[in-house]
C-alpha cells in the first residue's frame, strides 16, 4: 500500500501552513488563534481520513481475473494477450501489470483501466518470443485505490497460465494459401516442370508437342482413336530424415536467431515440401540438452508432430558427437533415404565427421549443410586500415580456409556439402531435394 498524490499533496499543504504558522510571531506577524486550532483540526480529519481510507482498502475484496493466451506463440513474432477484469465492489479505476515470463518481450504494459459503474473491462498487451519452449506466467499485479483515494494497494493475484513457443512457422500456414509451385518460386525454389521421365506414373492424356514417343501408350491410341500418352511423376513413399546438430556450435547468433533455429525453420520448410510430395519426413536431434527421434511418417499431420516435437529444443554446451549419432541413425532406420546432416562445420570436426559421414553415406543418400556466419562474409569484405583490423581479417580468412579445406575432404568422398549463409539454407535445401527427386537420385 502506498499513498497517492492526493494524500501527498493534502499533507504537502497541511506542512507548509505549519511552516507558515510558525514562522509569523518570529516575523512579528499576529495571527488570530483559532488559525493554530484549525490548522491541528485539519491534520487530524486528514489523519483520520487517511486512517479510514486505509482500513476499508485493506478489507476491499480483490478483483477477478481471466487471462485469455493463444494456444501456441511463433518466435520472434508479436502476439496479443487479453486479460479481463471482473471488480468485486464498484471501483473507478484499476493499474494492471501482468508478470510477464522472462523469454517474452511486452509492450503496453502497466495499464489503467477505467471501470463503468457496475461492469468490468478488459485489456489487450502484446507479447513477442525470444526464446522456443514452454513459456508459464505465474500471476498479475493489481492496482487498487481506496475510495477516498489517498491510498493505492498492491496486489500480486495468482494467474497461471502456460502457452508453447513454436519455430518460426507462419510462412508455412500461409503457403497452404497458394499454389505449392507458386510458393516456392516467391521463395527462389526452381522447381523444373517435367514431362513423362518420372518414375511414377501419374495418369493418361492426349500427346503434346514436345512429348516422346516413348510416352505413347499403344492400347489407349487404338481406343481413342487418337495419340494418348502417358504422364509421369516423382516417385513418391520416399523417406527424408534430418540428421540435427544441437551442439555448442549451434548457438551462433546471426541477427536475431541462432543458428539452431534456422536450421529448424529449415527442416520445417523441406518437411512441409516433400510431405506434400507424399514422402515420408523424420528427424533425429543429438548433441542438444534433449536428444530427440522422431520416425520418419507421411501425411500433414506429421508436420504437426514435428512442430510439437522439436518446439522446446534448444542447442547444448558440448560439441555434438557425429560418430555416436552416426551410429544410432543406422540402427533406427534400416532403410534407404535421404539423410540431410545440418551443423556448423569446422576444421575441429575434421577427424571425426568423415569417419560419420562415410558410415552414414555407405546406407544411405547423404546431404551435408554447413552453417556459415555471416560476420566472417563481412569481415572479408571491410577495408583493413589498422592493426588489429588486420589481425581480425587474417583470422577470418584463416578460418574460412579451414572451413574449405574440412568441406573438400568431404567432396573428395564424393559427399556433396552446401556451405550457406542460415538465411540462404531453406531454399537451398528444397531446390536440392527437388532436383534429386526429379532424377531419382534417392
Amino acid at each position: 500500500m502506498k499513498p497517492t498524490p492526493r494524500l501527498l499533496g493534502l499533507a504537502a499543504a497541511l506542512l507548509l501552513a505549519a511552516i507558515a504558522l510558525g514562522a509569523a510571531a518570529p516575523l512579528g506577524l499576529a495571527l488570530p488563534a483559532w488559525l493554530h486550532g484549525l490548522w491541528w483540526a485539519a491534520l487530524l480529519a486528514l489523519a483520520g481520513a487517511a486512517l479510514f481510507d486505509a482500513l476499508w482498502l485493506r478489507r476491499l475484496p480483490s478483483p477477478a481475473l481471466e487471462r485469455q493466451l493463444p494456444g501456441h506463440l511463433a518466435l520472434d513474432r508479436w502476439s496479443e494477450v487479453l486479460l479481463r477484469v471482473t471488480p468485486a465492489t464498484a471501483t473507478p479505476w484499476l493499474e494492471l501489470f501482468d508478470h510477464v515470463p522472462a523469454e517474452l518481450e511486452f509492450q503496453g504494459l502497466p495499464q489503467r483501466l477505467a471501470l463503468p459503474p457496475g461492469q468490468g473491462g478488459e485489456l489487450r498487451y502484446r507479447i513477442r518470443p525470444r526464446q522456443r519452449g514452454d513459456s508459464a506466467f505465474a500471476r498479475c499485479e493489481v492496482g487498487l485505490p481506496s475510495r477516498l483515494g489517498l491510498w493505492q494497494a498492491r496486489r500480486h493475484l495468482p494467474l497461471p497460465g502456460s502457452t508453447r513457443i513454436y519455430p518460426d512457422f507462419a510462412r508455412l500456414h500461409g503457403a497452404r494459401l497458394m499454389a505449392v509451385e507458386s510458393w516456392l518460386g516467391r521463395l527462389g525454389v526452381r522447381q523444373k516442370p517435367r514431362r513423362g521421365s518420372g518414375r511414377e506414373f501419374h495418369q493418361l492424356r492426349e500427346f503434346r508437342d514436345g512429348d516422346s514417343l516413348r510416352q505413347i501408350d499403344w492400347k489407349a491410341t487404338a481406343r481413342k482413336h487418337q495419340p494418348i500418352a502417358r504422364e509421369y511423376q516423382e516417385e513418391r513413399d520416399q523417406q527424408i530424415l534430418f540428421l540435427l546438430d544441437g551442439g555448442r556450435r549451434m548457438r551462433s547468433q546471426d541477427g536475431e536467431l541462432s543458428h539452431f533455429d534456422h536450421a529448424l525453420n529449415a527442416c520445417l520448410l523441406l518437411a512441409h515440401v516433400a510431405l506434400r510430395q507424399g514422402d515420408a519426413v523424420g528427424l533425429l536431434a543429438f548433441g542438444g540438452d534433449t536428444p530427440r527421434y522422431l520416425p520418419p511418417a507421411k501425411g500433414q499431420q506429421q508436420l504437426n508432430a514435428l512442430l510439437n516435437g522439436v518446439y522446446d529444443l534448444q542447442p547444448g554446451q558440448l560439441p555434438g558427437d557425429y560418430l555416436a549419432a552416426a551410429g544410432e541413425l543406422l540402427a533406427r532406420q534400416p532403410r534407404r533415404a535421404l539423410v540431410v546432416l545440418l551443423g556448423n562445420l569446422r576444421d575441429e570436426d575434421d577427424q571425426q565427421l568423415p569417419l560419420a559421414a562415410a558410415q552414414i553415406a555407405r546406407h544411405h543418400r547423404l546431404l551435408i549443410a554447413s552453417l556459415r556466419e555471416e560476420v566472417l562474409d563481412r569481415q572479408r569484405q571491410q577495408p583493413v586500415d589498422s592493426y588489429e583490423q588486420a589481425l581480425a581479417y587474417c583470422g577470418a580468412v584463416d578460418y574460412a580456409a579451414a572451413r574449405s579445406a574440412l568441406h573438400e575432404r568431404l567432396a573428395a568422398q564424393g559427399l556433396p556439402v552446401l556451405d550457406l549463409r542460415p538465411g540462404e539454407l531453406g531454399p537451398e535445401l528444397v531446390n536440392r531435394y527437388l532436383q534429386w527427386k526429379a532424377a531419382g537420385a534417392f
